[in-house]
């Protein structure tokens, strides 16, 4: 009976020692895991790391180890829903991490709805995910009308007058372009070409020759990560070198840089930071360098660790309980890498639209100006 009563008067204690249990599927292989194992998954290690290296997650003053429960993918929607569907029911962890990308976020919606698990995107964008209005779903990633604002207000300020865009048909790529081009048109810039390309492409150069002959200012390609490298790879074996030149997911990858080297001078894209940002994104690149021994990207590998920075806060604040949590989160004003963070509606309404280019081996903010790391190069220069 003592031992009994011993056992019942320690479980308390067990069980708050016991790891917070951190749910999340991810790409590791596949089409996906070209982003997925640059922005995403290496953050959430970190993290966790460091956390437990300082004593554990403080869930309302008291430290608890975090237990990271991650599986791969494969890059695959039905996957992605599988395994949250697991985490959530029948594994029943305390917190979940987001898929890398639109369409696995928008994929897991339903499930994050039905089982109340708090979830902040770090790669998901388009206003048909907030138009879901899923009150566990927070984007803290800029949405495409902000990024194509900025970058309509750029090129307007460059005097730019025709562009040529190019599209993955995807969720995120159909967003970006319905974005674009209203940017566009309310900035007076004419699309004189509009094309949209399958997922997993191999070939653009057909497209890219066509748009070559009708001498577009601006090119603009919104693209995943291997249609970066290849629309890059085949503008440049063609000659194609417009005044502006800019590519979507994948550009903003240190990867992207030390694959073209030189070749990338001038190229623009998809941006939030660099390490002259602020003293806080420099200890985070420094951070990250030194544990994996490679750079984060410039645009959301940022962004997946400020939501990772929300997140902690949030459970400092509210615990581990879910409506709690969401609460927390969507009424609350965090301290991140990327700046103060808080949400309306689900969107993270802090973090403006960012254009970015490479400049001598960097990816400097160059719009909008009063978050410019460096001025504009305009004209792009020569592929070398």
């Amino acid at each position: 009976i003592a031992a009994v009563v011993l056992a019942s008067a320690l479980a308390p204690a067990f069980a708050q020692d016991s790891p917070v249990r951190i749910g999340y599927a991810i790409a590791r292989t596949g089409p996906w895991s070209a982003g997925a194992q640059v922005t995403q998954e290496p953050n959430y290690i970190m993290w966790a790391d460091q956390v437990n290296a300082a004593g554990g997650l403080n869930v309302k003053g008291k430290k608890r180890k975090i237990e990271l429960v991650g599986s791969d993918d494969r890059s695959d929607a039905e996957t992605v829903v599988r395994t949250y569907e697991k985490l959530m029911s029948s594994d029943k962890v305390d917190l979940i991490l987001p898929p890398w990308g639109t369409g696995a976020n928008f994929a897991v919606m339903p499930a994050i709805q039905k089982y109340g698990y708090p979830m902040i995107a770090p790669t998901a964008t388009g206003r048909k995910l907030l138009g879901m209005k899923n009150p566990y779903f927070f984007a803290i990633l800029q949405q495409p009308d902000a990024m194509m604002n900025a970058l309509a207000e750029f090129l307007k300020a460059r005097n730019v007058k025709t562009a040529a865009m190019i599209h993955v048909d995807e969720l995120f790529g159909l967003e970006q372009a319905g974005a674009l081009e209203a940017a566009f048109k309310e900035k007076g810039i004419q699309i004189i070409e509009k094309k949209s390309y399958p997922l997993g492409v191999k070939d653009l150069k057909p497209v890219l020759n066509d748009i070559k002959a009708k001498n577009p200012d601006a090119f603009i390609a919104l693209s995943y990560p291997p249609d970066t490298f290849l629309v890059t790879a085949q503008a440049r074996e063609i000659a194609f070198n417009p005044k502006a030149f800019y590519a979507a997911v994948g550009t903003a990858f240190p990867v992207y840089r030390d694959k073209f080297g030189p070749t990338v001078e001038g190229v623009m894209g998809l941006g939030t930071w660099n390490p002259k940002t602020s003293a806080a994104a420099k200890a985070y690149f420094d951070a990250h360098v030194a544990k994996f021994q490679k750079q984060p990207d410039r645009w959301a590998s940022a962004h997946a660790w400020a939501a990772l920075q929300v997140m902690q806060q949030a459970v400092a604040k509210a615990g581990l309980d879910r409506k709690a949590l969401r609460e927390a989160i969507a009424n609350g004003e965090f301290d991140t890498i990327i700046g103060k963070i808080r949400f309306k509606s689900g969107e993270n309404i802090s973090t403006p639209g960012v254009v970015s280019q490479w400049q001598s081996g960097e990816f400097e903010v160059v719009w909008p100006p009063d978050r410019a790391t460096s001025a504009a190069m305009h004209p792009k220069p020569a592929w070398k």
